[in-house]
């Protein structure tokens, strides 16, 4: 029995996938040695027949195809420099107006508020007006 590889890459599996699919290897066969060696959780039999097919139809990439749809855009560096200014200068302004403003998607801004710039919704004191 092959000693078990902890730690692998996708792509390293992908080429074991196949240089075995080339030596005619039967998918059944090409992940029950991946499981052994990389583990159970290196691929999946269903991806691995997947790859074959790739492979059979005359795929040589290893790496990840383009995915379709827009690229993520929203969330960069200038669009949380500007969500920042905005509630330092207003912190009350709420998260539908910062969209607004800005011209980009609510859940961008919440994004950016909450996960990025960390900032809460705080129990606010308030103080009777005189």
């Amino acid at each position: 029995m092959a000693t078990p590889i902890k730690e692998w890459s996708k792509l390293e599996v992908r080429a074991v996938v196949r240089f075995l699919f080339s030596k005619r290897t039967k998918p059944s066969e090409i992940h029950k040695q991946i499981a052994e060696t990389h583990g159970e959780g290196a691929m999946s039999r269903s991806r691995v027949y997947q790859w074959c097919t790739w492979f059979r139809e005359g795929r040589t990439s290893l790496g990840d195809e383009p995915k379709s749809g827009r690229p993520k855009t929203s969330t960069n560096e200038e669009n949380t420099t500007r969500v920042h200014e905005l509630i330092r200068c207003d912190r009350r302004m709420k998260i539908r107006e910062i969209a607004l403003k800005l011209e980009i998607p609510k859940s961008t801004v919440h994004e950016i508020v909450h996960d990025t710039l960390g900032y809460r919704k705080m129990k606010e004191d308030r103080k009777p007006c005189r």
